[in-house]
């Protein structure tokens, strides 16, 4: 599976991924105090694409909360770009359906309505007002004013991303959304959306394609971290889940916008405002390169970094994929993805407890493939039924969030 390049390589495998915060905006470089935050939403910088001629653009992005808080700021990157890039000015509100927002609600950066975010830096807004409901459509929009060259981003977010055409100004503060006409399908810019919730923490998901929601149904929120989402937003007081899939992220290796769970553990886990409990689903598009022990010692890495900082791992078992249409497959890939599970539900506690995401997917006539009720056809991802069957096969009680949980 290594071998396969490009973005068809980005239709392998996906996994998951969370921590709290302040009232003073993060410049790259600076320190933030993330006490009584936690995150609702985010998202992990997958790739960075150049731009020409694009200046005076609106973009406005949906998000699906998963707890909710009194108030809210939004988190923004810049870190695969070579120049910096200018918000002009930026807002939040609930959706009202399509590109509409019910109220938007102006967000401002140490006190000024624009923010220039560096090459390879990162911002905070400050926080607004906004009683933030869980399990709600979120709105962002950013205004861009000036010459965009590159776009720091998340590919493949299933989820239609609105744009107005160039040129056509600062619509941040639309509550209609007749300007915005066309449409992409990733995040620019925006990597988390955290909310005051002092009660509450969080759940990151730590993953690849799957966990990313490849072959989910779009615009429906099916990916498993949002069904999970859902289950523990019935407990009390209610927890965020953080998905942290990068289509065709590996354990053992990466490249320079998709780097390895290993490489982008701090960034995407360790830092999260809120997190308390790791869930880390990771590995098979590691087994065509990488040895079982490599992976077992991947894991072990992580969660021992995890531990440090206090928080739960649990580890998920590798899916099967035997038939993937992209190929890959093979007795040798098989041997070592059993040796991997076996270690993920004994690991003589390098995981606080284990998700078993194989067996919750599996074909019972035949362990190696996926069984159908579950196959998006590609016989690798799960359709919106698998994705489901993973969400409900998590113990609430093992996570360490809330009560009530069943």
């Amino acid at each position: 599976m290594h071998a396969i390049g490009g973005r068809l390589a980005a239709l392998l495998l996906a996994v998951v991924a969370v921590v709290a915060g302040t009232t003073a905006p993060a410049e790259a470089g600076q320190q933030t105090d993330w006490r009584g935050w936690t995150g609702t939403w985010a998202t992990a910088a997958s790739e960075h694409y150049e731009v020409s001629g694009m200046s005076e653009v609106t973009v406005r992005m949906p998000v699906h909360t998963s707890v909710g808080g009194s108030s809210v700021r939004i988190r923004l990157t810049n870190a695969y770009a070579t120049d910096p890039v200018t918000i002009g000015h930026a807002t939040v509100g609930l959706r009202d359906g399509g590109s509409a927002v019910a109220r938007p609600h102006d967000l401002w950066f140490g006190g000024k309505r624009a923010v220039t975010v560096p090459a390879g830096g990162q911002a905070v807004s400050d926080p607004v007002g906004l009683a933030v409901p869980a399990l709600a459509e979120l709105v962002v929009s950013l205004h861009l004013p000036g010459q965009v060259t590159h776009i720091t981003d998340h590919w493949w977010a299933q989820q239609t991303v609105y744009w107005t055409d160039y040129g056509a100004g600062d619509h941040a503060a639309d509550t209609a959304g007749d300007a915005f006409t066309w449409t992409t399908t990733s995040w620019p810019f925006l990597s988390g959306v955290d909310v005051t919730a002092p009660k509450a923490r969080s759940v990151v998901a730590l993953g690849d394609s799957i966990t990313d929601g490849s072959f989910s149904t779009a615009d429906t929120n099916q990916r498993w971290p949002d069904l999970l989402s859902a289950r523990l937003n019935a407990c009390r007081p209610g927890a965020g889940v953080l998905n942290a899939g990068i289509t065709s992220n590996r354990i053992t290796a990466g490249t320079a916008t998709n780097p390895s769970a290993l490489d982008r553990l701090e960034r995407d886990v360790l830092s999260q405002p809120g997190a308390r409990t790791l869930i880390l689903f990771e590995g098979i598009n590691d087994l065509g390169g990488a040895s079982a022990e490599q992976i077992i010692a991947g894991m072990t890495e992580i969660a021992d970094r995890a531990h440090r900082r206090g928080m739960r791992v649990v580890g998920a078992t590798i899916t099967p994929y035997k038939d993937f249409t992209w190929g890959g497959w093979s007795e040798e890939t098989e041997a070592r993805r059993q040796q991997v599970n076996a270690f993920v539900r004994d690991s003589g506690g390098v995981f606080d407890e284990y998700a078993d995401f194989d067996r919750a997917v599996r074909d019972p006539a035949d362990p190696r493939r996926l069984d159908a009720a579950y196959d998006s056809g590609d016989h690798l991802h799960p359709n919106d039924a698998g994705m489901k069957a993973f969400a409900d096969s998590i113990d609430l009680t093992e996570l360490g969030l809330g009560r009530g949980c069943s």
